[in-house]
């Protein structure tokens, strides 16, 4: 098994944290700090093993039901979001409440609520099953429709039409997401979409940037958990561009044969994927024969999300 001589690892550029995540494991480990052990997390904080392990090590709870957390202790939501629901009982019950919903999917949530005051029903382009749409679902008690594809907005069955508007998960793929919005609007002609896409910078801007490495490679490795709808879309928006992709959440995930003869290989990560496993990855490729590594040009992400009160930083 050897890659061809003179290969190279092409590194696509975003990839890797976003602003959400980043801010989403600070309010953990500040938590911890402040509060110290145990802090619960209700759903994994990112969709990573690696995030995850490392903060349970460091003293993290992660459940997925209330029932678990003890009367008074100190409870984080997931950067994915929480409906309304969870919010009430974890209010109820009594815990101290950090959230670290990213600010993104908040976005998505208060535009919800404003729309629903003017007597709007919603139609929501999301993945089943997925927090962050149980999340968005959940700021209603009714009136916002699920779709996955383009089928179910043939089956969907709003209340009225007269009064009906779009909003996505913020991790989709921005050309699938795209074809289903087409459908909503000639299904619906005068459906209200977002002013400016929910689907997030950071979404937007991983699978432009693998649009641009995938027809310069031979195979693309994205770095993510399989729970990580951003990371698996980055694997597909490969594939559609017909370069071979695989995912894996570590370096001994990978198999010498995807590289057998292969000469270029593209290397990206999902957003709730850290440098860490990028860099054990290029080891492990490297080790199996890669001579250089080089940079793509690509947009420089500089945003950054303030923390809750209660947890900055003391000056």
């Amino acid at each position: 098994m050897t890659m061809s001589s003179q290969s190279e690892i092409l590194l696509a550029e975003p990839r890797g944290f976003c602003a959400g995540v980043d801010r989403a494991i600070e309010i953990v480990e500040r938590a911890l700090t402040k509060f110290g052990r145990p802090i619960y997390v209700r759903h994994e904080i990112v969709h990573n093993t690696y995030v995850v392990n490392d903060l349970k090590a460091k003293g993290a709870i992660f459940i997925e039901e209330l029932s678990d957390v003890p009367p008074g202790a100190t409870l984080v939501f997931s950067a994915h979001g929480v409906s309304k629901a969870v919010q009430r009982e974890a209010e109820q019950r009594g815990f101290q409440i950090f959230d670290a919903t990213c600010p993104l999917v908040t976005k998505v949530h208060v535009e919800v609520a404003k729309l629903h005051k003017e007597g709007y029903e919603f139609i929501m382009i999301g993945h089943k099953g997925h927090p962050e749409v149980e999340g968005t679902v959940g700021q209603l008690d009714s009136g916002i429709h699920l779709v996955e594809d383009e089928a179910d907005v043939a089956r969907v069955q709003p209340a009225q039409t007269a009064k009906l508007a779009v909003v996505t998960q913020t991790t989709l793929s921005v050309d699938d997401a795209a074809s289903i919005m087409a459908a909503v609007k000639a299904r619906f002609p005068q459906v209200r979409s977002p002013k400016q896409q929910d689907i997030c910078y950071a979404t937007q801007n991983r699978q432009d940037a693998v649009k641009l490495l995938s027809p310069q490679v031979d195979v693309v490795i994205v770095v993510g958990s399989p729970t990580s709808s951003n990371s698996n879309r980055l694997r597909e928006v490969a594939k559609k561009l017909g370069t071979e992709a695989y995912m894996v959440d570590s370096a001994d995930e990978l198999k010498p044969e995807w590289f057998d003869g292969r000469s270029r290989v593209g290397l990206t990560a999902g957003a709730s994927a850290p440098e860490i496993l990028v860099q054990q990855v290029i080891e492990r490729i490297r080790a199996l024969g890669a001579v250089a590594v080089r940079k793509m040009d690509g947009i420089e992400e500089t945003i950054k999300f303030p923390l809750p009160k209660g947890l900055k930083q003391e000056v």
